[in-house]
């Protein structure tokens, strides 16, 4: 599928590449705890143990293969260096040998032959793990550029942070992930608790974590998919029992009510927010965009791009292009005095 994208200048490509670097950088900074620097060395969860000892089995046979071709190479330069005394004329030449022939073919056959096999074991290993009643059910919708949580059993639909329960061997309650995308292609990694796996249109993928930390855990869009896809960026939160069931009480609650912010509920019910955006409890019924009926509870904005302050808020609205350039979000050319109105409104979302 090809994206049509606006041509763009080389300095707003050079402030694009800045933007991005920024986004990445301000993801890392809003980490906390230990579990905050996403690396495959650091697994998390069983699927990413499966992926963590593959790679160090394909380190031990590609290092072992590095150091004996390295060591050979090494031997050679120095045993047959070019002598004074070796005079003018050439060395004996040797040409062909059937033993050399098919060791340098067999063995490198029989090294794809392991690594092949041990990575099927590991691949079907995790794609057949039997699902348990207990597993929690998400449905992950990957937009330009954002992420769309649904929990479909809870009723519960949020954007860009994604809540789980901790799994331990006393209590396993692994999350099952189906998929979807809802333009082009998109990639779901967060490499301490899964492998990579890609959001295609028309064609559901699954995914499952079983995380044994709570924590906050970072990832990322894994597949381009837009001038913005460096700015796709998801935060997995991985909550104790006690910490998960709080926070789905909260976010079965509708959207709040104050009459003191009446006058930023008008702004956002009458100009065009409430045709992409869903606020539970209002007449908004937007699906383009993500559901905003408990905003402020999430720590970043657009994905990442930001942290979740009014003041970005109100930046973000008055022009997203400032945070996110080439975000499908429009100005919407308010007021300021507008703007203020519907920033109150919107800080009350919790």
């Amino acid at each position: 599928m090809r994206i049509m994208q606006p041509r763009r200048s080389p300095a707003s490509i050079r402030s694009l590449m800045t933007f991005s670097l920024l986004g990445a950088a301000a993801h890392l900074g809003m980490a906390e705890g230990p579990q905050s620097i996403p690396s495959t060395f650091a697994p998390a969860s069983t699927p990413a143990h499966e992926i963590y000892g593959l790679s160090l089995f394909v380190i031990l046979i590609t290092g072992s293969i590095f150091v004996s071709v390295a060591g050979l190479l090494t031997y050679v330069i120095i045993k047959y260096r070019f002598r004074e005394s070796d005079g003018q004329h050439e060395p004996a030449q040797v040409y062909g040998s059937v033993q050399v022939e098919l060791a340098w073919t067999v063995i490198p056959i029989l090294i794809v032959v392991v690594l092949f096999l041990t990575t099927a074991r590991i691949i079907f290993a995790v794609q057949d793990a039997p699902k348990p009643k207990s597993a929690l059910d998400v449905t992950v919708i990957g937009h330009q550029f954002w992420w769309e949580f649904r929990y479909p059993k809870l009723g519960i639909v949020t954007a860009n942070e994604l809540h789980i329960p901790v799994s331990t061997s006393q209590r396993p309650e692994p999350t099952y992930m189906r998929l979807l995308s809802s333009d082009v292609d998109h990639s779901f990694w967060v490499p301490q608790l899964a492998g990579k796996t890609d959001l295609i249109p028309n064609h559901p993928n699954d995914l499952w974590m079983d995380p044994r930390q709570p924590g906050l855990y970072l990832g990322q869009c894994a597949q381009f998919c837009g001038v913005e896809h460096a700015k796709m960026l998801l935060r997995v939160y991985v909550d104790t029992p006690e910490q998960f069931a709080a926070w789905v009480k909260d976010q079965q609650q509708p959207g709040a009510q104050d009459e003191k912010v009446a006058a930023g509920r008008h702004v956002f019910e009458t100009e065009a927010c409430m045709n992409c955006h869903t606020v539970s409890g209002t007449e908004a019924k937007g699906t383009f965009g993500p559901d905003l009926t408990h905003l402020m509870s999430r720590a970043t904005i657009a994905a990442g791009a930001a942290t979740n302050t009014p003041e970005n808020l109100r930046a973000w609205i008055k022009d997203p292009d400032d945070f996110k350039p080439g975000a499908l979000m429009p100005a919407m050319q308010l007021s300021d005095e507008q703007i203020d109105q519907l920033v109150a409104y919107l800080s009350t979302l919790h």
